[in-house]
């Protein structure tokens, strides 16, 4: 059994096919190296390039050294109504009293738990005024694969409904268009309904797509939103709706996929974050680039309130909310893993 050490900021692993790090600010996951069959290694997970600078420490808690993969409940943060389309603004609630940005698992220091050989394990028990009581994360290498299996679990005190996601944010090569997102299947898919950062929007506002290929573009026309990293700075969402569960990017620069499966029954949507230089202002500085690929129970990440109520994702039929009760912990399992294109 691995010992309980709260003091410690950071575990690693190693297994016969990579090694991986967790810090304990949000449980976050990174960085993972793969080793390929041939011995190549990747280093697919995303460490944003501030992290760990001076200053930081004054950051809210998931900008102070964000990186990799980490859970999120309630998933999202509560923007203003200015500007979103009128089917969207009329039920947009503001935020909840002391509301965190991605919730209070993506803000603050876990704590090292006993686990099994050969995985980690992380606790944090939530402020007294929430409904959730307790999470829980399992990070767990496939000892036979470069592969990562995880787990994460929800305690709850009462009854109640809350958005909940997965944050993998990846790395992308430095070429624009030398990486390509492979999406599973999925329903349909929404631009978001307002502007994520002023001055830095490139799709269409609330207009539904069938393929990422083919996203509508805010000025006319289409683009092609498979291809990352895009040319121009530019900071948007995308949400893909009745999801099968996997999605995939393929690194064509460094010659590997990195895969993302997950249960679409307690996340049946996917967002997509471009964060492609488009945030100016610091930590930001109009140097990040990266990509979201976010398995969610939520619409666009707009906050517990927008989630619960029958926001116009709701209405067509796919959940942004899931239902929690006291006497029945969630658990759901996730996997990535990389393999040579």
């Amino acid at each position: 059994m691995n010992g309980v050490t709260t003091e410690t900021s950071h575990q690693g692993l190693g297994w016969r096919h990579g090694c991986l790090t967790v810090q304990r600010l949000g449980a976050m996951l990174a960085p993972v190296t793969f080793v390929l069959p041939g011995g190549r290694q990747v280093s697919p997970l995303h460490i944003a390039p501030w992290a760990g600078d001076p200053g930081t420490e004054e950051l809210p808690g998931i900008l102070r050294r964000l990186r990799g993969e980490w859970p999120c409940v309630p998933f999202g943060y509560t923007m203003p109504p200015d500007g979103f389309t009128a089917r969207w603004s009329e039920i947009m609630a503001p935020a909840e009293p002391d509301e965190e940005a991605h919730g209070h698992s993506a803000n603050s220091d876990w704590a090292w738990q006993a686990a099994d050989s050969g995985s980690l394990r992380l606790a944090l028990d939530y402020p007294e005024a929430s409904p959730v009581r307790r999470v829980e994360r399992i990070v767990r290498p496939d000892d036979g694969a470069p592969a990562i299996d995880l787990e994460f679990r929800i305690e709850v005190k009462r009854p109640c409904r809350l958005p909940l996601g997965l944050h993998p944010v990846l790395r992308l090569p430095a070429e624009p268009g030398t990486a390509r997102l492979e999406p599973g299947g999925f329903d349909h898919g929404l631009t978001h309904p307002g502007t994520v950062e002023p001055g830095a929007a490139l799709f269409a506002q609330d207009r539904a797509f069938d393929r990422l290929e083919r996203v509508p573009s805010r000025e006319g026309g289409e683009i092609d939103a498979s291809r990352v990293p895009l040319r121009p700075d530019i900071e948007e969402l995308l949400q893909l709706n009745g999801v099968d569960g996997r999605f995939a990017l393929a690194n064509h620069a460094e010659n590997y996929r990195l895969i993302l499966s997950w249960n679409p029954d307690h996340l049946p949507s996917l967002l997509l974050w471009f964060s492609n230089r488009g945030r100016k202002m610091a930590p930001w500085n109009g140097q990040h680039v990266a990509i979201g690929i976010e398995p969610i129970c939520s619409p666009f990440g707009l906050g517990p309130a927008t989630a619960r109520a029958d926001n116009p994702i709701a209405a067509s039929g796919t959940p942004t909310a899931l239902s929690f009760e006291p006497d029945r912990p969630f658990v759901t399992r996730y996997r990535i893993e990389a393999e040579p294109l």
